[in-house]
Parts: structure tokens; sequence; C-alpha cells
């Protein structure tokens, strides 16, 4: 069973990639262009989506625990915060899945 302690401690480990991706990320796509809605801005603008509704989802369990909320809302933010993280797994996967095959390509 997840602790909040966990998920406070999966939530930094987030943040701290997405803080080191970004940057190593950014300085490499504004060398490769100059377009200003780039895959790295984007990738950033997700995980940090993601980390705000993992965010909620633990403040809504902590409503649950202290009787202000009810298990509707926490079920629902777990819910979608799960659709997130899963779709952020997806597109990470494909990534590398395409790096795979640019690395397999004869030169």
């Amino acid at each position: 069973m997840a602790t909040p302690l966990v998920a406070a401690n999966a939530y930094a480990a987030a943040a701290r990639l997405a803080a080191n991706a970004s940057g190593a990320v950014s300085s490499a796509a504004s060398a490769a262009a100059t377009d200003t809605a780039s895959f790295a801005a984007l990738l950033k603008e997700a995980i940090g989506t993601v980390a705000d509704m993992g965010h909620k989802a633990d403040a809504k369990a902590r409503d649950l625990v202290t009787g202000r909320g009810n298990m509707v809302d926490v079920v629902t933010a777990v819910a979608e915060a799960e659709v997130a993280i899963d779709a952020v797994v997806a597109v990470r996967d494909k990534v590398i899945a395409a790096y795979d095959d640019i690395m397999k390509m004869p030169i």
C-alpha cells in the first residue's frame, strides 16, 4: 500500500526529473529549432500537469481522511492521475522505441 511519504518522494523525484530533463532537452531543442511550441516544452508541461494531478489526488485523499471529502472525489482524482501517468509512460516508451530504431539504422 502506498503511503503519503512514498507518494511525496515519487512526486519529488518526478519534479527533479522534469527539471533536469527540461534543462537538457530545452537546450538541445533550442539549438535544433527555434519553434516556440517545441517538443521539450510540451513534454515539460505534460510532466508538470501529471505532477499537479498527483498532488490534487493526494490532497483529496487527505481531505477524506480528515472528514472533509468524499470517496467519489478521491477515486476520481486518483483515476485521472493514473490515466495521465499512463499517457506519459506511453509517450516515453514511444520515444525510447524511436531512439532504438534510429540507433539500429546503418550509417
